[in-house]
Parts: C-alpha cells; sequence; structure tokens
C-alpha cells in the first residue's frame, strides 16, 4: 500500500504524514494489513475488490482509487472493478457510486 501513495503527485502525501505524526500507530496499522492479507479463504484480488466495495460505501474515492491500483496488480479487469463500485448502488446509493467511480478508472489507469 506504501508505494501507491508514494505516487501522489502535488499535494501532501496523506500516508507520510500519518507515519511522520504518529510513528507507533503507524506501524501498528502497518501490522493490521499484513495480518488481514495473511486471512485465508479469499485471494488477493478478491479482497481488493472487496476494499473497492467497502470504500465506495464509506464514500472514499482516494481509497478506491487505491484500492483499484491495488486490484489491477493483482489481476482485476477493468469490468472487475468497475462492478465492485457500481455494487454499492442499491446498497449506499447513487452519490457514492457517482462519486467513486471516476477514482476507480482513474486508479485501473494508474492515474494519481
Amino acid at each position: 500500500m506504501i508505494r501507491f501513495f508514494q505516487e501522489i503527485k502535488d499535494e501532501q502525501n496523506p500516508y507520510e504524514v500519518f507515519q511522520k505524526e504518529c510513528p507507533e500507530v503507524a506501524a501498528r496499522f502497518n501490522d493490521l494489513i499484513e495480518a488481514q492479507k495473511a486471512l485465508k479463504g479469499l485471494d488477493a484480488k478478491t479482497k481488493q475488490l472487496i476494499n473497492i466495495a467497502i470504500q465506495t460505501a464509506n464514500r472514499n474515492p482516494r481509497g478506491v482509487q487505491m484500492h483499484a491500483m491495488m486490484a489491477k496488480s493483482e489481476g482485476a479487469a477493468r469490468e472487475e472493478i468497475i462492478a465492485a463500485v457500481v455494487l454499492n448502488l442499491h446498497h449506499s446509493g447513487f452519490t457514492n457510486v457517482l462519486e467513486c467511480l471516476p477514482a476507480a478508472i482513474d486508479g485501473f489507469e494508474g492515474k494519481i
């Protein structure tokens, strides 16, 4: 995840700010991420698609964008990434989908 935040251009990297200001919490957060990655039962691509859906439900376009980049690196197709966003239509509403769909496409295309 860190490498995706390193690609952010023309603005302060929020993950670097978090690491600088809260190094102990950031270290534990990284441990949590690694533990979640190690969970059995779902492959890495599916986990990223779920993260896209969760970030859409949370109305977090930056999170959608970052997880779309990670999902693509795990082999997700554009259609799968879009489906993970649009799946939220009846759960969290049209506004969330409209707000997050462009970010998902930007992430898939590697745009930051």
